[in-house]
């Protein structure tokens, strides 16, 4: 009897946090420098005719892909920092734990800083910082460079601790090589890297958001499919290959997944941290769960609400201010992670 209620609870729950998503997105998409009826931005939404054409073409040209990316980048860091908790059991850990995001940066860089002025300025000023494929190529590319060089080191580790510690090492030494870039870089060139570094959720173009859309909802798929081998893999190594279940396989598959989420996310809207470590803990916090089957569907919508929130606080409604977005999920999921320890005290409980 207990089961049933809990369950209904958790079901519940998740249709709570549905309910906010829908609510958020809403207000994105009708804050801003211009203030947009709510009731306005749902005849746009389901295609009817308002007074004002300019409102019309605000939401579905600015507004709308800006938000759905909000939800896309909120859902794959979520998951992917969830995934990356499980596996090494850390509650620090993230999705650019691995050093995925840092080999993103290092792509970028090589484009921005070491390839010249001449091919920065061509990829800033014709093909759009924001929305540039070049920019978006050189991420991946250097994701995915880093991805193979974790891969087959986890061929010869065993030790996910161990495997932790490499995945920082390798971070660090990618971001030495573009503070060497730096160094060595006009002061026009390493300002448009910073620019990059703040992230972005309103460069990405209607067709590039049907790229990424298809790239995260792969992952989060992939996610689903891997829910039970990461509630074994909370039962500790030894219990889990008495099931039968294959470690390095297992371990392999998450972080190639991790990894695709989060390189997405880079490629497309640059580094934004905070969101992967916090949004776990606070999902684990509200439903008070473990379940990965419930985790990683409440994982995606409270990530999703955590971005609409800060990209409506990065508007600056009112304002023709725009904050960079990395700064406010700093702000806001640093004391989201601060509260929860405080409330829980032990945070390794859930691991």
């Amino acid at each position: 009897m207990t089961g049933v209620l809990s369950s209904g609870l958790k079901s519940r729950s998740i249709v709570l946090l549905l309910a906010l998503v829908v609510i958020l997105f809403l207000l994105d998409l009708g804050l801003g420098s211009v203030r947009i009826p709510v009731w306005d931005t749902i005849n746009v939404l389901l295609g009817k005719e308002i007074e004002n054409p300019a409102w019309q073409a605000i939401i579905l040209k600015i507004r709308l892909p800006r938000s759905i990316t909000a939800v896309l980048v909120g859902a794959a860091l979520s998951v992917g920092g969830l995934q990356m908790q499980t596996l090494f059991r850390n509650p620090l850990a993230g999705p650019s734990v691995l050093g995925i995001t840092a080999g993103a940066s290092l792509g970028v860089a090589a484009v921005m800083l070491a390839a010249g002025s001449v091919t920065t300025a061509f990829s800033i000023r014709q093909l759009d910082i924001g929305g540039s494929w070049l920019i978006i190529i050189a991420s991946t590319v250097g994701a995915a460079v880093v991805l193979l060089m974790i891969l087959a080191i986890s061929f010869k580790i065993k030790d996910n601790v161990v495997m932790l510690i490499v995945g920082i090492m390798v971070a660090n030494i990618t971001i030495a090589i573009v503070s060497i870039w730096q160094y060595f870089s006009d002061p026009e060139q390493i300002q448009e890297y910073v620019l990059w570094t703040f992230g972005s959720l309103g460069g990405v173009t209607n067709d590039q958001l049907g790229v990424l859309s298809l790239i995260v909802l792969a992952g989060l798929f992939m996610t689903f499919l891997l829910s039970k081998t990461l509630n074994v893999l909370l039962l500790g190594e030894n219990y889990a290959q008495s099931m039968g279940l294959n470690i390095r396989r297992s371990r392999i598959l998450i972080i190639a997944v991790t990894s695709i989420l989060a390189g997405a996310i880079t490629g497309f809207c640059g580094p934004i941290g905070f969101v992967g470590i916090a949004v776990p803990h606070l999902t684990r916090s509200f439903l008070n769960t473990s379940d990965h089957r419930v985790l990683i569907p409440s994982c995606v919508l409270v990530g999703a609400m955590l971005m609409l929130f800060c990209d409506i606080i990065s508007q600056v409604p009112g304002s023709t201010t725009v904050l960079p977005v990395n700064a406010i999920t700093a702000m806001i999921g640093s004391p989201i992670v601060i509260w929860i320890i405080v409330k829980r005290r032990n945070l390794k409980s859930s691991f």
